[in-house]
Protein backbone atom coordinates (compact mmCIF):
# COMPACT_ATOMS: atom_id res chain seq x y z
CA UNK A 1 0.00 0.00 0.00
CA UNK A 2 1.15 3.39 -1.11
CA UNK A 3 1.64 5.38 2.46
CA UNK A 4 0.39 9.11 2.09
CA UNK A 5 2.87 11.85 2.00
CA UNK A 6 3.53 13.15 5.44
CA UNK A 7 2.86 10.14 6.99
CA UNK A 8 4.74 9.35 10.14
CA UNK A 9 5.27 5.62 11.49
CA UNK A 10 7.60 3.46 13.54
CA UNK A 11 10.03 1.73 11.76
CA UNK A 12 12.67 -0.50 13.36
CA UNK A 13 15.48 -0.74 11.04
CA UNK A 14 18.80 1.12 11.28
CA UNK A 15 17.84 3.02 8.09
CA UNK A 16 15.32 5.08 6.09
CA UNK A 17 13.68 3.12 3.36
CA UNK A 18 13.27 4.60 0.02
CA UNK A 19 11.16 7.41 -0.49
CA UNK A 20 11.05 7.80 3.33
CA UNK A 21 13.25 9.55 5.65
CA UNK A 22 14.17 9.86 9.34
CA UNK A 23 11.74 12.12 11.40
CA UNK A 24 15.38 14.31 12.99
CA UNK A 25 14.36 17.88 12.01
CA UNK A 26 16.68 17.59 8.87
CA UNK A 27 15.89 20.50 6.43
CA UNK A 28 14.96 19.46 2.52
CA UNK A 29 15.06 21.59 -0.20
CA UNK A 30 11.20 22.36 -1.65
CA UNK A 31 11.83 22.63 -5.18
CA UNK A 32 13.02 18.97 -4.84
CA UNK A 33 9.99 17.97 -2.45
CA UNK A 34 7.16 20.62 -3.18
CA UNK A 35 4.25 18.45 -2.49
CA UNK A 36 5.36 17.58 0.89
CA UNK A 37 6.20 21.16 1.73
CA UNK A 38 2.68 22.22 0.59
CA UNK A 39 1.75 19.58 3.90
CA UNK A 40 4.26 20.60 6.21
CA UNK A 41 5.20 24.21 5.73
CA UNK A 42 7.53 25.74 7.99
CA UNK A 43 5.86 24.20 10.94
CA UNK A 44 9.52 21.99 11.61
CA UNK A 45 12.01 24.95 10.99
CA UNK A 46 13.35 25.95 7.29
CA UNK A 47 13.31 29.82 5.95
CA UNK A 48 10.22 29.01 3.64
CA UNK A 49 11.85 30.00 1.18
CA UNK A 50 14.26 27.17 -0.30
CA UNK A 51 14.48 24.65 3.08
CA UNK A 52 11.57 23.28 5.42
CA UNK A 53 12.02 21.09 8.13
CA UNK A 54 10.96 17.44 8.69
CA UNK A 55 9.97 16.68 12.33
CA UNK A 56 12.37 15.80 14.97
CA UNK A 57 11.37 13.16 16.98
CA UNK A 58 14.77 12.27 18.36
CA UNK A 59 14.17 11.95 22.59
CA UNK A 60 11.00 13.09 22.18
CA UNK A 61 7.58 11.41 22.79
CA UNK A 62 4.67 12.35 20.10
CA UNK A 63 1.79 13.99 21.46
CA UNK A 64 -1.69 14.76 19.67
CA UNK A 65 -2.06 18.22 18.28
CA UNK A 66 -5.50 20.06 19.36
CA UNK A 67 -7.89 21.11 21.64
CA UNK A 68 -10.36 19.71 24.32
CA UNK A 69 -12.42 19.84 27.67
CA UNK A 70 -9.71 20.76 30.58
CA UNK A 71 -6.87 20.19 27.90
CA UNK A 72 -4.21 23.27 26.84
CA UNK A 73 -3.99 23.83 23.24
CA UNK A 74 -0.91 22.39 21.67
CA UNK A 75 -0.28 23.38 17.84
CA UNK A 76 1.86 20.97 15.51
CA UNK A 77 5.01 21.79 15.94
CA UNK A 78 4.81 22.86 19.35
CA UNK A 79 7.63 21.63 21.76
CA UNK A 80 7.50 20.95 25.38
CA UNK A 81 8.84 19.44 28.66
CA UNK A 82 12.23 19.27 30.16
CA UNK A 83 15.24 17.92 28.73
CA UNK A 84 16.90 17.92 32.75
CA UNK A 85 17.14 14.59 34.54
CA UNK A 86 16.53 14.70 38.51
CA UNK A 87 20.45 14.80 39.11
CA UNK A 88 19.89 18.15 37.76
CA UNK A 89 16.97 19.31 40.23
CA UNK A 90 18.23 21.81 42.80
CA UNK A 91 18.15 20.62 46.96
CA UNK A 92 14.92 21.45 48.76
CA UNK A 93 15.42 23.48 51.73
CA UNK A 94 12.08 24.08 54.29
CA UNK A 95 11.03 27.17 55.02
CA UNK A 96 9.76 25.83 58.52
CA UNK A 97 12.23 26.81 61.31
CA UNK A 98 10.26 27.52 64.09
CA UNK A 99 11.10 25.51 66.77
CA UNK A 100 7.74 25.10 68.79
CA UNK A 101 6.46 23.36 65.42
CA UNK A 102 9.49 21.27 64.65
CA UNK A 103 11.83 19.83 67.54
CA UNK A 104 14.59 18.94 64.93
CA UNK A 105 16.28 21.62 62.14
CA UNK A 106 15.09 22.11 59.15
CA UNK A 107 14.91 19.32 56.76
CA UNK A 108 16.54 18.98 53.40
CA UNK A 109 15.95 16.95 50.59
CA UNK A 110 18.02 15.92 48.08
CA UNK A 111 18.21 13.71 44.99
CA UNK A 112 20.58 11.55 44.34
CA UNK A 113 22.16 12.00 41.06
CA UNK A 114 21.84 8.04 40.01
CA UNK A 115 17.94 8.39 40.57
CA UNK A 116 15.92 8.19 37.07
CA UNK A 117 12.09 9.10 36.21
CA UNK A 118 11.84 7.82 32.73
CA UNK A 119 8.64 5.51 31.98
CA UNK A 120 10.41 2.19 30.15
CA UNK A 121 11.23 3.03 26.88
CA UNK A 122 12.66 1.42 23.83
CA UNK A 123 14.39 3.29 21.26
CA UNK A 124 13.04 2.85 18.01
CA UNK A 125 13.30 5.43 14.89
CA UNK A 126 10.23 7.25 13.93
CA UNK A 127 10.42 7.99 9.70
CA UNK A 128 8.52 10.12 7.47
CA UNK A 129 7.12 9.35 3.63
CA UNK A 130 8.26 11.94 1.72
CA UNK A 131 6.91 10.45 -1.56
CA UNK A 132 3.68 8.84 -1.69
CA UNK A 133 0.01 9.90 -2.20
CA UNK A 134 -0.92 13.15 -1.51
CA UNK A 135 -3.88 13.12 1.02
CA UNK A 136 -7.01 14.60 0.34
CA UNK A 137 -8.70 16.74 3.09
CA UNK A 138 -12.17 15.53 4.21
Amino acid sequence: MEPLLGQVILFSGNFAPRGWAFCDGQLLDIKSNEALFAILGTIYGGDGHTQFGLPDLRGRVPMHAGTGPALTSRRAGDKMGSERNLGQISEHKSLISNSKILSTPPNTCSIDATDDNMQPTLCINYIIAITGKFPRRN
